[in-house]
Formats: C-alpha cells, sequence, structure tokens
C-alpha cells in the first residue's frame, strides 16, 4: 500500500519567501569588503558616519552607503546622540532564522587583522574622545558636584549600589577595584570590606579630589593610581570584585574598558555598574562631559556579555528630573 504524500507546511511555505528575502540581503550586505572591516570595527564600539568615514579613509557619502546596506540586512543598529546617528553592530536575536550564519559570519569576521594605518586612525578618534573627556574634568574639577546634580548625584544612587554590593557573593574580599571614584563617596563603603582597593581614574585632578576626601575618613588600605584599565602594572590584580559609577558614559570606548576589566577580575569576580539609561539631552555633553547619552540596557548587557560576563541583577530608578539609572550586577565566567 503506498504511503499517503507528507502534509504541506502551510507557515513554513509563507515564510519561506521571507527568510529568502533576508538571506538575498544579507549576502549581499556581506559581500563587499569595506563592509566586513566595518562589522569588524563595530564589534566592540559605536562609531558615527564622519568617525567611520575617516577611519577608512572614505568618503562620507559612500560610508552612509555602505551603513544603510548593513542596516537594511540587519547587521547594524543606529541610535540617535544627540544630532549625531552613531552605530553598532547587531547582536542576532535567539529566534532569527539566519542565527547560525550571522553567528558563523560575525565569529569568521572576528578573526581578521585591522589593517594597521586603520588601527591608528581608530587611536586618534580615541584619543580625542578620551582628551574631551579629560579636559572637562580638569577644568571643571571645582565644579564636579554642581554638575553631576544636574544630573544624578551620588545620594540618589548611592543606596542602591550598596545594597547591590552587600548581596553580590565574592569569591573573595582581597582586592577591589573602583574606576572615576569621583569625589571618593562610594570608595569609603568599599574600603572596609576588602584587604586592599585600589581606586583608578584617568584625571588627576579628580584622583587629587578622591584622596583629599578619603585622608578625612582614616581608611589606609586605599592605593590611588592616575593611568586607565588597560594599564599593563594592573593586569596581575586578580581582583574579587570591580565597580564603575556613572564613569562609561565619559570613556571613548565604554565596551573596551568592560572587556579590560574583565582581564583584572578573577572567575566569578564581579562587575557592578551604575549607569544612566539612554535619553536625548544633549545639553548633557557640554554641560556635564558627556561622550554618551546614557546606554540602552542591552548595551551593557551586549558588551558584558562579548567580555566574558554572565547577568545578575538589575535594578532600574526613575529619577524626578527625567533620567532613569540602571545599577547592574555581572560575573565573570570560568574558562
Amino acid at each position: 500500500m503506498s504511503s499517503s504524500p507528507a502534509p504541506i507546511n502551510t507557515a513554513a511555505q509563507q515564510d519561506a519567501p521571507v527568510i529568502q528575502v533576508e538571506l538575498a540581503a544579507t549576502l549581499k550586505a556581506a559581500g563587499d569588503p569595506l563592509r566586513l572591516e566595518i562589522l569588524r570595527l563595530l564589534a566592540q564600539d559605536s562609531f558615527g558616519v564622519m568617525e567611520l568615514a575617516r577611519i577608512f579613509a572614505t568618503k562620507q557619502s559612500g560610508m552612509s552607503h555602505h551603513l544603510k546596506v548593513l542596516a537594511q540586512a540587519g547587521l547594524v543598529t543606529s541610535r540617535r546622540e544627540g544630532n549625531s546617528i552613531f552605530y553598532r553592530r547587531a547582536l542576532p536575536a535567539s529566534d532569527n532564522p539566519l542565527l547560525s550564519l550571522l553567528t558563523s559570519l560575525f565569529s569568521t569576521v572576528d578573526q581578521a587583522v585591522i589593517d594597521t594605518d586603520v588601527l591608528q586612525r581608530l587611536s586618534d578618534i580615541q584619543a580625542e574622545r578620551a582628551a574631551t573627556s579629560e579636559n572637562f574634568f580638569t577644568d571643571n574639577a571645582t565644579k564636579f558636584r554642581a554638575q553631576q546634580d544636574l544630573i544624578a548625584s551620588y545620594p540618589v544612587y548611592a543606596e542602591a549600589i550598596s545594597e547591590l554590593l552587600n548581596n553580590t557573593p565574592l569569591p573573595g574580599t582581597q582586592i577591589a577595584l573602583e574606576v572615576g571614584p569621583g569625589e571618593g563617596e562610594f570608595l569609603a563603603v568599599l574600603a572596609p570590606k576588602f584587604q586592599k582597593l585600589v581606586a583608578l581614574d584617568t584625571s588627576r585632578t579628580m584622583l587629587d579630589k578622591a584622596e583629599s576626601f578619603i585622608q578625612g575618613q582614616a581608611l589606609k588600605n586605599i592605593e590611588f593610581i592616575h593611568s586607565d584599565t588597560g594599564d599593563a602594572q594592573l593586569q596581575s590584580l586578580n581582583a574579587d570584585c570591580a565597580v564603575v559609577n556613572m564613569v562609561l558614559h565619559h570613556t571613548p570606548s565604554p565596551a573596551a574598558i568592560i572587556a579590560q576589566i574583565a582581564g583584572l577580575l578573577k572567575t566569578g569576580g564581579a562587575l557592578l555598574i551604575t549607569e544612566l539609561c539612554h535619553h536625548d539631552q544633549q545639553w548633557a555633553r557640554e554641560a556635564c562631559g558627556d561622550v554618551w547619552l546614557g546606554f540602552e540596557p542591552d548595551d551593557l548587557s551586549n558588551w558584558s556579555l562579548e567580555a566574558g560576563f554572565s547577568e545578575g541583577q538589575s535594578q532600574y530608578m526613575a529619577l524626578r528630573n527625567g533620567f532613569q539609572i540602571q545599577v547592574r550586577q555581572f560575573f565573570k565566567d570560568g574558562a
């Protein structure tokens, strides 16, 4: 007796053309060497059209075209930062029918070596961002608290980050790191909980203010280092905990800092982040020295995942001035 033909999957039949269109767009977008280089660069940072045009030494109109093709294929996402639009590489959704292809594509792209000239121009862009931020804090150190109060002063999030710290399981209490300690208030919370605390800041002026505050707290276990998270002398730190309070939106490459911090933590070590959620208040750039107008929660999640962290608890607080704060917990995964 002959068997009956298998029933036609009507839903799959209807979806097939959509998948084919998406596949064609993806393959087209990936079919250009420059676009692959752009995807490689956008893996760990966000850039504007003009920045990318400078980095790859190409016309802005040409770069805009390439980004449009990549965006239409869903390979990059964008968001507005004041009057500028910044692009970053998309993170494929778990239910994306092209997930295996995109994962393989990105993995292969990330193995490519970035040209030395491109790296130099990238370094120039990041140096300009860092100089803008550092100059702001050098010039405005005496106004720091007033400017901080415009958006979110330390007392606003102090209880939330302190509570998260107290509820965070740690592999030990030997060493903690605070990146960008501001005027030093949270150092006074961290220091009694650890044998040694490292306070790290790229601004000598702000580090001096934090050290001056701590001198009045009778705390002797804090080392103040004028440098950044990529400093070679920190590579053997092997910290149990790292804290970054309201710092990432002042930095040229938040993703790079998160990745560097991962290298400074021991397995199971915790990274605690307090940050602004994304907003559209352009005035914060000039008034508060902000490089970025906050971040989407997914930004921090994705950067941390890429750096080898697992996500823990999160808390979100809406402020009366319209801003929102996110307090996040991440743990460094084992090898």
